[in-house]
């Protein structure tokens, strides 16, 4: 069953299109990324869902019902900002139950000291603050309840924002950037807690992102934006393993994808640097471009010869940057730190794509299929004998 629905979305301010035709299906309680550059739409994407933007062309529905048109407040979704959007003069319990007291109470109820003496609404409050320390016991931040924003870390005080999101028991969580303002150790740890939160929660979230590790690590399901265009939606392992296009393949991966100019022979042989390295269809001429992930190269005996520029160790992992002098390619290699580390030199390696893990792209920038990928061409003898051994790694 779709959680939400998006049917051609499109946007503009003024004379600039935002978003183009956006169409998109989330399952309900699934946990949904847009994930794309800045200036790609997916912020306005999200406004428009939660309500804060209207399209000016396509329908929005959540769980069902169409919501296009409708107010904010009435879309039934709560919207977790970047900044967090607490009030600074209200203590963590108070943030945490504005929601159901704006929702349950009314204006005489909330007035001070004369909203007491309405009949049941001793009753209301005490039912409203059960929820609020339930969720904050779901956050581990009931031993703050009242303390105010200023005196919070950043992560107290997104866990207070979600809090204040999960007592609305919304139809969908909506997030534009929640983390970026914590630091690299903490918003590691906030990711893992908000996968946790989400499965046990089970509410349909859509989390908006230029991080793709976040995306990445995250999601059920990612979508790749771009010019206001989806240019793929799709787990994250589709993703990164068969993008389908050479854009998607540039923004997903860190460290980024090798891309290499190659030509096609006459019998559909795909040629890097004179070494075949693939075939494809039957075509005559013409030229690719080939994505070859950092960790879907060897090093060996055969290959093409890249020139060793820079090296990075990371413990567990060795980070290679290198270029092939033929077409003037800059390469990134992912190693083993004992592959590195036994090559007998470590100026000029020669390298392969792994079979199968070559991706091919046209000159639109489409994917094009391999029938097989593979260096082919044996180290000339003259070659052999000036380029060092390097013990093979895979």
């Amino acid at each position: 069953m779709p959680g939400i629905v998006l049917d051609r979305i499109e946007k503009s301010f003024g004379e600039t299109r935002v978003l183009k035709g956006v169409s998109l299906a989330f399952d309900a309680g699934s946990f949904v990324s847009l994930v794309g550059p800045s200036g790609c739409g997916k912020t306005t994407l999200l406004r428009i869902i939660a309500g804060l933007e209207q399209a000016d062309r396509g329908t929005v529905t959540i769980a069902g019902r169409a919501v296009s048109g409708m107010r904010a407040a009435d879309r039934d979704v709560a919207m977790v900002f970047q900044n967090y959007a607490l009030y600074p003069h209200l203590t963590v319990e108070q943030n945490m139950a504005l929601p159901l007291v704006m929702r349950r109470l009314s204006t005489l109820e909330r007035t001070p000291f004369i909203g007491r003496l309405v009949s049941g609404t001793d009753q209301r409050r005490s039912a409203i603050r059960a929820e609020v320390e339930e969720a904050a016991r779901l956050l581990s931040i009931d031993h703050l309840m009242e303390r105010r924003p200023g005196q919070l870390s950043g992560g107290q005080r997104q866990r207070v924002a979600l809090g204040r999101a999960i007592v609305r028991h919304p139809k969908a969580f909506l997030m534009d950037e929640p983390l970026s303002n914590l630091d690299a150790a903490l918003r590691h740890d906030m990711r893992r807690e908000l996968v946790e939160l989400h499965r046990r929660v089970g509410v349909t979230t859509v989390y908006v992102t230029h991080d793709q590790a976040e995306a990445m690590t995250m999601s059920d399901r990612v979508a790749v934006m771009l010019g206001g265009n989806v240019l793929q939606f799709g787990s994250p392992r589709e993703v990164y393993d068969q993008p389908a296009t050479i854009d998607v393949a540039r923004f997903i991966g860190s460290p980024r994808i090798n891309i290499l100019p190659a030509e096609i022979g006459p019998e559909g042989q795909v040629m890097i640097a004179g070494h075949a390295t693939g075939q494809v269809g039957p075509r005559s001429g013409g030229k690719l471009d080939i994505g070859i992930r950092p960790e879907h190269l060897t090093v060996g005996e055969i290959g093409f010869a890249v020139d060793v520029r820079h090296v990075e160790f990371l413990g567990s992992e060795v980070l290679v940057y290198a270029r092939e002098p033929r077409q003037g390619s800059d390469i990134i290699l992912r190693l083993a730190p004992e592959a590195w580390e036994s090559a007998p030199s470590r100026q000029v390696l020669r390298v392969t794509p792994m079979a199968g893990r070559m991706l091919a792209f046209d000159t639109s920038g489409k994917r094009v299929e391999l029938v097989a990928a593979g260096i082919q061409a044996a180290v000339p003898a003259s070659e052999r004998d000036i380029i060092p051994r390097v013990p093979r790694y895979v």
